[in-house]
């Protein structure tokens, strides 16, 4: 079994109720209807104006429960999970769940159950004397007109975009037949398409086999599993390249629903079908605006990506694009798809001002540097200095086979190679760096080099160490002395363990860097010989063998591995200090 045939809830009746209810439990201007799984917008929410009634079949939330509240939509009316509600659950929303004073504007995909059971639900609705309108929403570039023959394209994402002007267009007072007109006009110039890399399991039924194979995507898959255009082994870049072209390929006949040209003022939606990480989403727009500037010379005026129509928990993205035409009212494309909403599943909060107008200053230049950090007047010899560090970093980055085989027992493996990558970069510095003789300044510059190459637990805790210790080092500027010697870098060393006591727990006995790190401090505040201190690292390192961990991943990696091995932390830092001493003779 898949992963995405696994869920927590597998009764699709309680799944889709449940679901609806939760809408009222996030936005507390919305009323559940439970028998005919309607959300809609409670009477003392809003002004009467016109109201925006939709639906379709469950698991493509947000849409559309989510959508229902102030400037979006009055009502949501939803069937079972991929399966249209009833006209009878259409009529009572219709009819009895939104204000109808105004007029009610029905919009639906372009799905034959949904088509036919709105439709009868709306002619029911002026039978009875109320003044409805819908309007068929097909965007779906992945059917062509020869496969889609009389049917016509399906309807995908793009129809939230259709909701959210429309709705907007509504509250701010328009009459039916202005929001009508606008919401035909948004219908009309949008066109999407959608790619997956898998189908899905719907709650309840029979886990069948996923008939894509491993490196396949299907191009133009639609919102219910139903076939693409085509199957492809591309990658990301070739992926969004197809699905542009039978967007906007004009040479494309079957294809060629909308004439977009870099003159034209477009929107882009770039839309979550369910299962794909926020981070991975972020690759993809980047890719998706990159080939439309690079490709088309199509740069949108808006730029909307996220979770707003999904097919259950699918791993695939769609990508809508508007282009915007004028109203006839006073209010354009963009100000009411900007304009401000009330509900939980619209999640574009970028204000037209900021859009018109967007700041354009950055920081980085004359960012604060290293450079800027003040002397501490305490020197140091950069010959001797590097000769010392040069030994102690060579040792580790040999060490790093050693020290990542101790990790891999007791830790996740990557301790070797963090401790490796900051030792090459500190190393390929000071063979640049020669003439920097101050002992803060030039530790500054050692730990702008830790900062950007090592990273995890132990990388922050090495930079909040480094700090810490220039610190200490300029603390002690009117100490009267000239030179950074023993003295000077124990008492550094001693403020730096008591700044970093502030981050971490961590003390001798918990078997993390502290062990080796703390007898070094103490020998050196002692005795002032590095070489003695070095040996008292290494002793803490050994004591490490067979002590259990209280802190860290190795805590809840488990196993027994400890027993056998020293913590490849202080492991490390204690061929550092070896190194150091060796050095330093």
């Amino acid at each position: 079994m898949s992963f995405q045939a696994k869920h927590f809830i597998n009764d699709p009746t309680q799944l889709v109720l449940s679901a609806l209810k939760s809408i009222t439990l996030t936005n507390p201007t919305t009323a559940l209807d439970t028998e005919n799984k309607i959300i809609y917008l409670r009477p003392d929410a809003a002004k009467p104006q016109v109201s925006i009634v939709s639906g379709g079949g469950s698991g493509h939330e947000p849409s559309f429960a989510a959508f229902v509240g102030r400037g979006l939509l009055s009502g949501a009316v939803a069937g079972t999970i991929f399966a249209s509600p009833s006209a009878e659950q259409i009529r009572r929303c219709i009819l009895g769940r939104v204000e109808t004073s105004k007029g009610v504007l029905v919009i639906v995909m372009n799905y034959t159950g949904d088509v036919l059971n709105f439709g009868m639900a709306v002619e029911k609705a002026k039978a009875s004397g109320m003044d409805v309108q819908m309007v068929v929403m097909g965007d779906d570039a992945g059917v062509g007109r020869e496969k889609g023959g009389k049917v016509g394209r399906r309807g995908i994402a793009g129809t939230v975009l259709v909701h959210k002007i429309s709705g907007a267009l509504a509250a701010a007072g328009a009459s039916l037949k202005e929001v009508h007109k606008v919401a035909q006009l948004v219908a009309d110039n949008t066109v999407s398409i959608g790619s997956s890399l898998s189908h899905v399991h719907v709650p309840g039924r029979e886990v069948s086999e996923d008939s894509l194979k491993k490196d396949e995507v299907e191009i133009g898959m639609g919102i219910h599993n139903e076939d693409g255009s085509e199957r492809s082994t591309a990658d990301l870049a070739g992926i969004v390249k197809t699905m542009l072209k039978y967007m906007l390929d004009s040479s494309d006949k079957d294809r060629a629903f909308l004439s977009v040209s870099s003159s034209d003022e477009t929107v882009l939606l770039v839309n979550n079908l369910g299962g794909v990480s926020v981070l991975e989403m972020g690759g993809i727009t980047t890719e998706v605006v990159s080939q439309l500037s690079k490709n088309y010379d199509i740069k949108p005026v808006r730029i909307i990506a996220g979770t707003f129509m999904t097919s259950l928990n699918g791993l695939g993205f769609s990508i809508s694009l508007l282009k915007t035409q004028d109203t006839g009212v006073d209010k354009s494309m963009l100000e009411l798809l900007d304009a401000p909403s009330e509900c939980s599943g619209w999640s574009a909060a970028i204000s037209s001002s900021t859009w018109a107008k967007p700041p354009t200053e950055t920081r980085e230049k004359g960012s604060s540097g290293a450079g800027e950090n003040k002397p501490c007047g305490l020197g140091i010899d950069p010959q001797q200095a590097k000769k010392g560090l040069k030994t102690a970093l060579e040792r580790v980055i040999k060490a790093e086979p050693e020290i990542t085989k101790y990790d891999t027992v007791v830790g996740d493996g990557d301790c070797g190679i963090g401790l490796k990558r900051g030792a090459e970069g500190v190393l390929e510095l000071i063979n640049s760096e020669t003439s920097e003789s101050d002992a803060a300044l030039y530790l500054d510059k050692i730990v702008s080099v830790v900062e950007k190459t090592m990273d995890g637990t132990s990388g922050a805790l090495y930079a909040i160490f480094l700090n810490a210790l220039a610190h200490g080092l300029r603390s002690q500027s009117d100490s009267g002395s000239k030179q950074a010697d023993p003295k000077v870098w124990a008492k550094a060393l001693s403020i730096a363990m008591e700044s970093m006591g502030k981050y971490t727990p961590a003390q001798v006995g918990d078997r993390t860097l502290v062990d080796a790190l703390a007898p070094f401090v103490e020998q050196l505040g002692a005795s002032g010989d590095v070489q003695k201190a070095a040996q008292a690292a290494d002793q803490g390192s050994k004591n490490t063998k067979g002590m259990k961990a209280s802190l860290g991943r190795t805590v809840y990696v488990g196993g027994s591995g400890y027993e056998e091995v020293p913590d490849p932390g202080a492991y490390g830092l204690a061929v550092f200090f070896s190194g150091l001493a060796e050095g330093l003779k």
